[in-house]
């Protein structure tokens, strides 16, 4: 544990629900007693993700990516032990006692700090140089684009210098060192030139977190040079997958929705015409992260891509990952103008709002651009086009938000609904005739077992692990000398001494293996998939037939690695035999 005490540790996972934690992040889909999802943690397109509610646990059984609440929030903000379970206190409103940070946990802050210094100094010279002779042109490219004074301020807009040294000599006059300048990602050095300004002759948009404060910078250049823009490189203090452009001021904004754009001036047109819930991912694509933050202010996402082919397919890639975070989508058109800035310089925020207001549906959307794939005017290639269709009618879970879709794409496409809703039927049981996928190569780096062996033991521990009725029940014909596999004998020695204690709990036993190969190990045991026989006689008969395996396993081991001549060992292998000849399992 080493920063929490043991007791406040199990408050915090008490009152940290793993369902409701993870369908915070990501959309659940109910699947019996357990949820399942798109597993965040690896290239995954069909839900492989159980998140188990009674064991307080998740599994991925195609990654092998699993663990206890604390170990998700880790893994998906990218965060230390004591991070995560400040993240998770707070969620559960319990405050934290003070603690002594480690030593590289001071350094690490200690770097971070000094790089959000060294950026705001370099904010406040970018604002400076915007009002200098040098920066005139950066100006006037500014106020011609229609910003007004205010808005230059409210988003700290700025300009860098023409010779590319400027703020290099700026910052080292206020006694900052070259290696802490590189760090910060303003700078760049080359034998020749040595340090030098990474920005230079560019429009400034400082990039700010939720705080305020600045993280980072985009760039925009003035003339033209390549790239046209540019951005800060991933630093300490600025990592552009989990944060967003203009989030400080939207995350303020009462609207009902939030609006996603493309670029910065996008963003601060918005907001400048009063649509101040706009925000831009950082010169990458739209991350799963971001859709993650976005989910924490609103419910809804409006996407204001380009309308060019590039728009087209950005927006079409963002949906998905929006709707695995919980949120509706929806495309704003902006026909005949190419961005937000331009549509509301032609046109104004009155017209705009009318085109949030009529806003498509991000399934209309899609198939709209599905459309394109196809020519409707033969009835081959519309057939085959509303064979899709019903595929993604499919996505819809079964019921009245399926019909109403139903129903509605119908109504566009001028076909009984009837005749759409028999071929989703058709669809579906297609699809759910197939046969099931190959199951994935395991990563490279994650061994394949050779032998049933630590099979069985995992899944004989699945079944111990599932509640504490079962465990008590099942350690009455099992030891611990009786897994071979040394993760597995441990696990099932803390389960005992939990028991003991009557504290119950395998969500706990990460703490225990800090290693990550363990951690997988133990995942893949804890998350095992244990079969639900029909009625009590069935899941006796189950385990007895899964306990023999594992007891016959554990004495030809002892058998084949015991020593020549121990009579002891043999007379206790002979005692076991005897012992299993006459094993009858009962569940009372």
């Amino acid at each position: 544990m080493g920063f929490y005490s043991q007791e406040l540790v199990e408050e915090i996972r008490s009152r940290s629900d793993i369902v409701d934690v993870v369908s915070g992040y990501i959309k659940l889909q109910r699947k019996g007693s357990s949820y399942v999802c798109v597993c965040p943690f690896h290239n995954d397109h069909n839900p492989s993700m159980n998140v188990n509610r009674p064991r307080q646990m998740y599994y991925c059984f195609s990654c092998g990516a699993g663990g206890d609440v604390f170990k998700f929030v880790m893994d998906y903000e990218n965060l230390s032990f004591p991070e995560a379970v400040k993240v998770l206190a707070d969620r559960a409103g319990i405050a934290l006692p003070e603690r002594e940070d480690s030593r590289e946990e001071r350094e690490s802050r200690d770097l971070k700090e000094r790089i959000l210094e060294v950026n705001k100094l370099a904010a406040q010279f970018y604002y400076y140089m915007l009002r200098q002779p040098d920066g005139r042109q950066a100006y006037e490219y500014l106020t011609g684009r229609g910003l007004s004074q205010e808005t230059i301020r409210s988003f700290g807009l700025g300009c860098s210098g023409k010779r590319g040294n400027e703020l290099y000599q700026y910052l080292k006059s206020k006694g900052y060192s070259d290696s802490l300048l590189k760090e910060s990602g303003l700078m760049n050095a080359d034998e020749k030139r040595g340090m030098y300004d990474r920005f230079w002759n560019r429009v400034m948009f400082p990039i700010m977190d939720t705080r305020s404060r600045v993280i980072g910078f985009g760039g925009r250049v003035m003339g033209d040079a390549k790239p046209k823009y540019l951005n800060s490189p991933e630093t300490r203090a600025f990592d552009k997958s989990r944060n967003l452009y203009g989030l400080h001021l939207a995350r303020a904004s009462r609207k009902p929705n939030m609006i996603l754009c493309e670029g910065y001036m996008d963003v601060i047109a918005l907001h400048q015409a009063g649509f101040n819930q706009a925000v831009a991912s950082l010169g990458t694509a739209f991350t799963q992260q971001q859709s993650v933050i976005l989910k924490r202010y609103t419910n809804e996402v409006l996407l204001t891509y380009d309308s060019d082919d590039a728009g087209v397919r950005a927006a079409a890639r963002a949906i998905p990952i929006l709707k695995d975070a919980g949120l509706r989508a929806r495309v704003i058109n902006m026909e005949p103008y190419k961005d937000p800035d331009e549509f509301i310089r032609a046109l104004g925020a009155e017209e705009f709002q009318k085109r949030i207001d009529s806003a498509e549906s991000s399934f209309f959307f899609e198939l709209r651009i599905l459309e394109r794939n196809y020519d409707l005017k033969d009835p081959e290639s519309k057939t085959a086009f509303f064979r899709e269709v019903s595929g993604k009618l499919l996505e819809f879970e079964a019921g009245i938000e399926r019909n109403n879709y139903i129903e509605a794409t119908a109504a566009r496409y001028h076909l009984s609904a009837e005749q759409l809703r028999k071929l989703v039927s058709q669809t579906g049981e297609r699809l759910g005739g197939m046969p099931r996928a190959a199951a994935p190569k395991p990563p490279p780096g994650r061994k394949k077992p050779d032998d049933a062996e630590p099979a069985a033991q995992r899944l004989l521990l699945g079944w111990m692990s599932a509640d504490e009725k079962h465990f008590r029940s099942i350690s009455r014909y099992v030891e611990p000398e009786d897994f071979t596999d040394p993760l597995c004998r441990k696990v099932v020695e803390l389960l005992r001494e939990q028991t003991e204690s009557g504290m119950f709990q395998p969500a706990s036993l990460y703490q225990y293996f800090t290693e990550e190969e363990e951690q997988k190990k133990l995942s893949a045991a804890l998350g095992a998939q244990i079969p639900v026989p029909d009625g009590r006689a069935e899941e006796e008969k189950a385990l007895q037939e899964l306990i023999l395996r594992v007891k016959q396993q554990s004495i030809a081991w002892q058998t084949e690695n015991m020593e020549p001549g121990d009579m002891d060992t043999l007379m206790k292998i002979v005692r076991k035999r005897r012992e299993i000849e006459k094993l009858h399992i009962s569940l009372d």
